[in-house]
């Protein structure tokens, strides 16, 4: 009979009210400043697939807040110092693309936060839900269409001046083509500038606005719409590129089911909220369902795949007394279970807490360009500006002399290279990079995977292949002719559902055999009759209660139970008829990827949730000596915080229990083949074929990308230099200014583009 669906407020009402809110099942009042996690919103970066992004989840008294001038990460490492004064803050989200933040603060603090951020030059407005995803998305996408526009535009108003007539007419037409470039490109820039310089700020805004306003006064109208143009189109490339919310929390709700069939006290069984059943309450769990809540089975049998908890390799076979985890998966019989932990207190709902801090314990990388910028733009500025006034006072020189020299100054000391030296190198390497299927988030990833002193791996699904294969076959009777006893038993396990009878069935060769009264044991096998032969195929501990066990038949066992593989065994009223071992088997390509690790000077250690000696003999295989077993999601955290303590770790794992870790380490290499999608969204770098030794690859091409990096910037900086001591000497006019300016800007494209060709396998220490 089909289960009656109870209402949560005609169920232990007291007690759900009680519990934390979760934003995907709560009803908000839209005049609040709530926001329902199950909309979709971007929160954080470019989102390529906004609808699979959660909105920012804010908790009781959160404050949504839209900045519309703050869409880089200068903007939001000025706001987090501002706020840094303001008490109760518990957590700040920034989503960059949308222009939105959200504090978690006490509703009492919500006017100091506002006005700290309105004193930090800011504007903002307060937002009882995010924009619809569609909406972030298409605000996306027609900023680069029009900061790609404007880049045309300059390029045409660069044309006018190259090729067009000397006469007033095309002067004026030039100049309008590049105006309009600029309003196209460079009206925030100079919103932020002119804001800057009114509160005393000379960023990089402030000396971009000015160099382009001096560079069009002086006629030089062309270079004033380029360098606006790449500046804000560098500018938009590093916004995007900068830490994206890898918000892994949508696909762990989406693990635990809202609903949970519970017994009534009258003995029927009710659908109800997850979040209203309390500790003690019975639980029914139907095969093919996920489990809602933690617990302890009380009645049934059946194979549960705790993968997406635990990282098991194959399903466990659970019984009375065995512990059962939300998120898992019962694939075989009906479970009741006692529930031991509240929804909010599950393995599934820690997992979301430690995704949450390992997240929260990363800041941003600070940009190499606002750092130096921090001290060479107000110093420039200040130059140029005593030149213009300082000059003929001190040296003599005319007024109008001068003022030239400083503008001189200013487009030679405008930071385009600089700006785009960054972006374009980073750009390069990420091209270079998805070219080979990988990934990269954001060009912080890659310049951080040159750091890794240690790679830890995940077992299951990364280094094995993550799905369960016949390894081992043996006939141990001669009663019935091998092919006969083998076809028998692929014929009784193509007949079962189990994943161990599937990779018994897969593994064998033949037309399965008509399979009468054919039955299961749950948490043993199944069993049937074939040609008059009534057969089993089960596991170690059925045949040992059929009593057909024996001392070689233990020992046969015992060989493939500590290589870590699963043993079902055929056998009929007679005896033994055969072994099968099933296990999960290496990628071809994980040795190879180990060794360029150990090559490349990175240590590489394996974590995983299986026994010991399964894990022992999965790194043995391929040549990883570090191995630490038994471990659930909060212990390969915690492993990872520890081997942080010795330089950076990076993290590779395909599973949702992966996620904490992976979000903890330096960099998160997740696989987008195989991986779930919680793991894709919490990693910093997705392998697209699943392939491990794209992770040595990146390293290299990060190592390769921090020295063009470090190229780039000392070509800027050079050329800047020696052009620099010229214009204050007299010996630079504005055409050698927009030579150096451009010059030094074409080098270090060049220079960056080179990263396109790829990077050497040979390549290691660095």
């Amino acid at each position: 009979m089909k289960p009656r669906v109870i209402p949560i407020s005609s169920v232990s009402a007291g007690r759900a009210s009680e519990a934390p809110h979760d934003h995907a099942h709560d009803d908000h009042d839209h005049g609040s400043a709530h926001v329902d996690a199950a909309d979709d919103c971007c929160v954080s970066g470019a989102c390529a697939a906004p609808a699979a992004t959660p909105a920012p989840v804010i908790g009781d008294g959160g404050l949504l807040l839209r900045i519309p001038a703050m869409d880089c990460p200068t903007e939001e490492a000025q706001i987090r110092t501002a706020l840094e004064a303001v008490p109760g803050i518990r957590r700040l989200r920034f989503d960059l693309a949308a222009r939105l933040l959200s504090v978690d603060v006490p509703a009492e603090n919500w006017q100091p936060v506002t006005t700290a951020i309105n004193a930090a030059g800011f504007k903002t407005e307060t937002l009882s839900a995010p924009p619809p995803a569609i909406d972030s998305a298409r605000a996306q996408r027609s900023e680069l269409i029009k900061l790609i526009g404007a880049l045309v535009v300059a390029v045409g108003a660069e044309a006018v001046h190259y090729f067009a007539p000397e006469t007033m007419a095309w002067k004026l037409a030039g100049m309008a083509i590049a105006a309009v470039a600029i309003a196209l490109a460079g009206l925030a820039v100079f919103r932020k500038g002119l804001a800057a310089l009114l509160r005393g700020n000379l960023n990089i805004n402030a000396l971009m606005s000015v160099a382009v306003i001096g560079a069009f006064a002086i006629g030089q109208w062309p270079e004033a719409a380029m360098v606006m143009a790449l500046y804000s189109l560098a500018e938009w490339i590093e916004a995007r590129s900068v830490e994206r919310a890898r918000n892994a929390i949508a696909g762990l709700l989406a693990l635990s089911p809202p609903l949970a069939e519970v017994r009534q006290p009258d003995g029927t069984w009710a659908m109800v909220d997850a979040k209203a059943v309390q500790v003690g309450a019975v639980v029914r769990v139907k095969p093919g369902e996920r489990l809602a809540l933690d617990g302890r089975v009380i009645e049934g049998r059946g194979a549960v795949n705790q993968a997406p908890i635990t990282g098991e390799s194959l399903p466990v076979d659970k019984e009375v007394g065995d512990p059962i985890f939300a998120g898992t998966i019962n694939q075989s019989g009906s479970l009741e279970f006692e529930v031991t932990k509240p929804a909010t207190d599950t393995v599934l709902a820690r997992i979301i807490h430690a995704v949450e801090e390992a997240q929260g314990q990363r800041a941003p990388t600070q940009r190499l360009v606002d750092r130096f910028a921090a001290v060479y733009t107000p110093a420039v500025f200040v130059l140029a500006v005593a030149v213009a006034g300082g000059g003929p006072m001190l040296a003599g020189w005319a007024w109008l002399d001068a003022i030239y020299k400083a503008l001189v100054l200013l487009v030679i000391a405008c930071p385009c290279a600089l700006v785009i030296s960054t972006p374009v190198t980073v750009v390069s390497g990420l091209s270079a990079a998805a070219r080979r299927g990988i990934l990269i988030k954001g060009g912080v990833y890659l310049e951080e995977a040159r750091r890794l002193k240690v790679i830890a791996l995940d077992k299951t699904g990364t280094v094995t292949e993550g799905r369960p294969k016949l390894v081992a076959q043996e006939v141990l009777s001669n009663a019935l002719p091998a092919e006969r006893v083998l076809r028998m038993a692929h014929s009784l396990a193509a007949r079962s559902d189990h994943p161990v009878s599937t990779a018994v069935a897969t593994g064998l060769d033949g037309e399965p055999l008509p399979v009468e009264t054919f039955g299961a044991e749950l948490g043993r096998g199944v069993h049937g009759r074939i040609d008059g032969h009534d057969l089993v195929l089960g596991n170690h501990r059925w045949i040992e209660d059929r009593q057909q066990s024996s001392v070689e038949l233990e020992v046969r066992m015992h060989e493939h139970e500590v290589q870590g593989r699963t043993v079902t065994v055929l056998a009929n009223a007679q005896g033994v008829l055969a072994l099968f071992a099933v296990a999960d088997t290496t990628k071809t390509t994980s040795r190879d990827a180990v060794a360029e690790l150990k090559a490349l000077g990175v240590q590489t250690v394996m974590l995983t949730g299986d026994n010991p000696s399964t894990a022992r003999t999965i790194a043995d295989q391929v040549g990883i000596t570090d191995v630490r077993a038994n471990l659930l999601p909060q212990d390969k955290l915690d492993v990872i915080r520890s081997l942080s303590a010795g330089g950076p770790v990076g993290m590779v794992g395909d599973g949702i229990n992966d996620a904490p870790a992976l979000s903890a380490a330096a960099v998160g290499f997740g696989l987008a083949a195989a991986g779930t999608d919680s793991a894709k969204e919490a990693a910093d770098v997705l392998i697209m074929n699943d392939d491990l030794r794209r992770v040595p690859e990146t390293i290299r091409l990060s190592r390769q990308t921090y020295a063009v990096l470090w190229q780039n910037i000392a070509l800027a900086l050079g050329i800047k230099a020696v052009f620099f001591v010229l214009a204050v000497f007299g010996q630079a006019t504005m055409w050698m200014a927009v030579f150096a300016d451009m010059g030094a800007s074409l080098l270090v494209v060049f220079n960056g583009l080179r990263l396109l060709r790829g990077v050497g396998e040979n390549q290691t220490r660095s």
